[in-house]
């Protein structure tokens, strides 16, 4: 799949979390749209999958989800499958699950990333789940008001949902100064990436030509993985070198690394 970078890219800045949509249905346009790159992201890895469900996902969500706060009106939602024999799953999950989610930001269509409060029987009632895999995550998707609720206002500040961490934390061994210009674009981008609680899992280490993604350490959050945390950075870095003019390709990496993205040449 050729991904569209600069579309994808805006998307990282403009995408937040929202939880109360409008009831409102999905146009069929934009439904195919979803249909079609979902399509595409499925054939593009394996041991993970996006499937869009077309079903009011109320009942997926348990009640009030984390200190987010309960999840309404939303005409369908997104599964997030994972393959449990493969070893890298939770990383693959992030990585695809993103990019529906920033096609659907394109399309001015609101989601919000729910990895532990969520009934994966409901999802299983909903479409076919191997015997291997299992539901990761999910996202709510539709439309919402232009303004946050009250109630969103609230649970985003008491979340403090938009803060970052400082490039000199994620970036514990190198000076933010020294970066090369995709570099900086790069990791900004992944900076920018939604995780647990906001949890910012993720450290960049520089090598030659290449960036490194490891974890913080191995403490979790509500048991959710943060190498799949890890997962949504690293399409965000990735997102972030393309724009910039370099592509690349990722390796995989055991605990506690993720992945290291190794530049290949310049994007045409």
């Amino acid at each position: 799949m050729n991904y569209p970078v600069k579309k994808w890219y805006n998307a990282i800045f403009t995408r937040k979390s929202r939880r109360k949509f409008l009831n409102k249905k999905i146009s069929l346009e934009f439904m195919s749209q979803l249909k079609k790159v979902s399509t595409e992201l499925n054939h593009t890895m394996s041991g993970a999958r996006v499937v869009i469900v077309e079903e009011n996902p109320d009942e997926v969500f348990k009640g009030i989800v984390g200190s987010y706060g309960k999840i309404t009106g939303a005409p369908a939602y997104v599964a997030f499958v994972g393959d449990m024999n493969d070893q890298n799953v939770q990383e693959k999950v992030g990585y695809l699950g993103e990019a529906l989610i920033l096609e659907a930001t394109s399309l001015n269509l609101a989601t919000c990333w729910v990895g532990g409060f969520f009934k994966p029987e409901a999802v299983a009632s909903h479409i076919k789940i191997d015997n291997h895999e299992k539901v990761l995550a999910v996202t709510p998707i539709g439309h919402v008001q232009q303004e946050y609720t009250m109630q969103e206002k609230l649970m985003s500040g008491m979340s403090s949902s938009r803060k970052r961490k400082d490039l000199n934390i994620l970036l514990p061994k190198s000076s933010p100064e020294n970066l090369e210009e995709w570099e900086k674009t790069a990791i900004e981008a992944a900076r920018l990436a939604p995780s647990a609680v906001n949890r910012q899992p993720w450290r960049f280490a520089l090598e030659n030509n290449a960036i490194k993604v490891s974890m913080d350490n191995f403490k979790g959050t509500y048991n959710i993985s943060k190498r799949l945390d890890c997962g949504i950075a690293m399409l965000h870095l990735e997102l972030g070198a393309m724009y910039s003019g370099v592509k690349g390709t990722w390796d995989y990496l055991p605990d506690p690394d993720v992945a290291i993205f190794k530049v290949e040449g310049i994007v045409t």
